[in-house]
């Protein structure tokens, strides 16, 4: 899975290094094969499930400059991204280096229904409106929502050690939602199984993505 993540890096060609952050010796060994670099090893206390990214990339600029290796711009790659494009990481780094006055540029995608109109579900299984204010709104009339696409973050190396609040401090690239997948559970897995598969197809007889 990993693998993805590290070729996108790669293919974009905007890093000086591709580094892995990780405190398991497997998959280091395994970047390692996909051409990444473990410079380090990441600590215990940065390696549990509750974890925030910002720690974890401020651990590793630290790293870094500990052996000299100094960056203005440092992007976090997640691990579980077999959608990622090379080209939104390109035009994402762009729109961070355009918008002096934020410190970090990431994927967005629009949600496919109105958060408005949202619903709420009670013990028994009743419905009420979660903003009963828009309940009668149609929903075209309402703003458009989006949401992280939890794939990666550009950012200032200074904003990685001073600034946690990416979402309040950034600039959105909106990519398509089909696009976009989070893998938390099974049924997250057979969806990217599901689209990487129809891409892959479309590839193979020369068709571009819609």
């Amino acid at each position: 899975m990993i693998s993805y993540a590290i070729n996108a890096a790669l293919d974009s060609e905007l890093f000086a290094h591709v580094i892995v952050s990780t405190d398991d010796h497997e998959i280091a060994e395994i970047a390692r094969i996909y051409g990444a670099e473990i410079p380090f090893m990441r600590t215990a206390e940065l390696s549990d499930d509750h974890t925030p990214t910002v720690p974890v990339i401020k651990h590793a600029i630290d790293q870094t400059e500990a052996l000299g290796w100094f960056a203005n711009y440092v992007c976090c790659i997640y691990p579980a991204v077999p959608l990622i494009c090379s080209s939104d990481l390109l035009l994402a780094f762009q729109k961070l280096q355009a918008a002096a006055s934020v410190d970090y540029s990431f994927p967005v995608t629009q949600f496919p229904s109105a958060i408005q109109r949202a619903l709420r579900l009670d013990s028994a299984g009743a419905t009420s409106s979660l903003y009963p204010e828009y309940a009668l709104t149609r929903s075209q009339d309402l703003e458009p929502a989006f949401h992280d696409a939890g794939q990666f973050y550009w950012g200032r190396s200074k904003a990685w050690k001073e600034n946690p609040r990416i979402h309040n401090s950034g600039v959105g690239l909106v990519i398509p939602g089909w696009r976009v997948v989070d893998i938390d559970t099974e049924e997250d897995w057979r969806r990217a199984e599901i689209i990487y598969e129809t891409l892959l197809r479309a590839k193979e007889n020369g068709e571009g993505p819609a």
